[in-house]
């Protein structure tokens, strides 16, 4: 894990607000009034003046006439504090930002006065690779080789309770009481107590959705879509909050989930250096939810800490809100319960990851050039110019553009770099959202030169209308069956030009097989007789207009399509 450095700098402002004119008293009605604020920078001393690194400030809050107190950080957190009026809040947003920290003293009756501390906060960590598995927004790296995530429109995934393998959920010791029942840290690390077996899971769990997005700001938030019901645990002080007594155990509750969470990120609270067993690597990155956010499984925490996680599974672990002698586990997929595919392909053969800017790697990758309608009444002619084909932040763009009176865009292949027969080939892309571009990602007959085209085969993975920009289609091409005849299928997919998707094909001497995020929706049988048993290249382009770009929108002016790997598996 990074080292982490923070640096706090403190700017005062005390502010009193009321809602009354002077502290008065009225029958059960107190009003707070002499709000005082402490803070702590944890670690400060002659050495460290502005702390140890971990970004943690303690507050305390006092008041006359207040019994409870509610804190805002300013970050999209906020917390209640303990009758004392102290809480531990760590800052975790990277770089010099100002926060408004708000304390809100109730008293009796429900009137309230508030005051707000002025902060400007230096944050060094984050965990930028874990944000991009989270939400699907590319990974790329600055001049510097640092990681970063250049954002300019929203992007988002879906996570979903992985319920095909055993611990989708768990349950275990907390470490205090590990120690108490064990003598000494054994079990703390997993769900000692209980792992559920594969498809064993309450039916009002394992459907939830989970969904993270980084907005254009970089700010990562939270959506639980529970489709209207949530699995609450057992210990009725985590049913109050539905009516519910606890009486007959975890049970599904009518909850509301619709709200977001605004998601920060932050350095494990967990002590892990007591482990012994050398396989359990934790991650060390702590999510913490506001708003009351949670994932799926209700147990009164909104501290869920990653202990593992990759572009397509999930492993978190976080400590009952209620029951300090527990910690709960939870596994996480990007597969849609029930519409997993599965692939004989799964050696890893070749890979572009688009993550050196500049021209696409010549070793992969050379250009279809020209004008001419391309046979279909296309608009543009394709260039090899940088403004219409780039690699840069990590991704491959190719760039339709206004150029005069015309279009201008590009056209890549890999035509005798790179050739493949059978295999699952993956392609993580977005599309352009602009009516009248017409975006394909497709692969052609390794023989056109000496066959022709239909004879030399073509399998389309994706390709959108121009007009139609909440679905994509698939299309193979082969004699008999060219033109507008090939056998196509389409799948709805609305998030097509803001979200990025997965789209591959599984080709075997038997069968192509079409799907977009694991989840096929169109499978053609293939024989000796059809030309899909020799080596095919990629192409991948942005037409404009044409027989299915249709009529270009007057205010284009350009467009992109955004390719974040492709992969060959054999």
């Amino acid at each position: 894990m990074k080292t982490l450095k923070y640096i706090l700098l403190f700017s005062l402002t005390i502010t009193l607000f009321s809602c009354q004119e002077e502290d008065q008293e009225f029958g059960q009605i107190t009003v707070p009034s002499n709000i005082n604020i402490q803070n702590e920078i944890i670690g400060k001393d002659d050495t460290n003046v502005y702390g140890d690194g971990s970004g943690i400030v303690k507050f305390k809050a006092t008041a006359n006439n207040a019994v409870s107190y509610i804190y805002n950080f300013g970050d999209g957190s906020d917390k209640v504090a303990s009758s004392s009026g102290e809480v531990e809040h760590r800052f975790t947003k990277t770089g010099v930002n100002t926060y408004n920290v708000t304390i809100i003293a109730s008293g009796k009756g429900g009137v309230s006065s508030s005051s707000t501390v002025l902060l400007e906060v230096f944050s060094a960590f984050d965990d930028i690779q874990a944000r991009s598995f989270l939400s699907g927004a590319p990974l790329s790296k600055d001049a510097a080789g640092n990681d970063i995530l250049e954002v300019t429109t929203p992007v988002s995934k879906t996570w979903y309770i992985d319920n095909t393998v055993d611990g989708a959920l768990g349950v275990g010791p907390s470490l205090a009481f590990d120690i108490q029942i064990n003598g000494g840290p054994s079990q703390y690390y997993y769900p000692a107590f209980f792992a559920a077996a594969a498809g064993t899971t309450n039916d009002c769990y394992s459907d939830d959705e989970l969904t993270f997005t980084i907005n254009e700001d970089g700010s990562m938030t939270y959506a639980l879509d529970n489709k209207g019901e949530t699995f609450f645990n057992g210990n009725a002080a985590h049913q109050t909050v539905v009516g519910g007594s606890g009486a007959n155990g975890d049970e599904c509750f009518t909850f509301d989930t619709s709200f977001d969470s605004n998601v920060s990120l932050a350095p494990s609270s967990e002590d892990w250096s007591l482990v012994a067993d050398p396989a359990f690597q934790p991650r060390g990155t702590q999510m913490n939810f506001s708003n009351g956010g949670f994932m799926a499984y209700y147990v009164s925490s909104t501290s869920f800490e990653i202990l593992e996680i990759s572009e397509t599974e999930m492993y978190v672990r976080t400590l009952d809100g209620v029951d300090p002698n527990l910690a709960w586990y939870f596994k996480f997929t990007t597969v849609k319960p029930g519409s997993a595919t599965t692939s004989a392909f799964t050696n890893l053969v070749w890979e572009d990851d688009f993550n050196t800017d500049g021209a696409p790697n010549a070793a992969n990758w050379t250009y279809d050039l020209g004008a001419g309608g391309w046979g279909n009444n296309e608009l543009q002619t394709y260039t090899n110019n940088a403004e219409n084909v780039i690699v840069e932040n990590g991704s491959l763009k190719i760039k339709a553009k206004k150029n005069g009176t015309g279009y201008t865009s590009a056209r890549l292949k890999s035509e005798g770099l790179q050739e493949f027969t059978y295999g699952r080939f993956e392609i993580r892309a977005k599309l352009p959202a602009s009516q009248g571009t017409w975006p394909a990602i497709w692969m052609l007959g390794a023989n056109f030169n000496s066959v022709g085209w239909p004879n030399a085969g073509e399998m389309d993975i994706m390709e959108q209308k121009g007009n139609d920009k909440n679905t994509v289609l698939s299309t193979i091409h082969y004699p008999g069956n060219f033109a507008g005849g090939g056998p196509s299928m389409s799948t709805s997919l609305p998030t097509s030009t803001t979200e990025f998707h997965v789209y591959t094909i599984d080709w075997s001497e038997n069968e192509i097989k079409f799907s977009i995020d694991n989840v096929a929706y169109h499978t053609l049988e293939n024989d000796a007789s059809l030309p899909f048993n020799a080596d095919f290249f990629f192409i991948m382009n942005v037409a404009m207009g044409g027989t299915l770009g249709g009529d270009v929108d007057p205010a284009f002016t350009e467009d992109v399509m955004e390719v974040d790997y492709i992969k060959v598996f054999q």
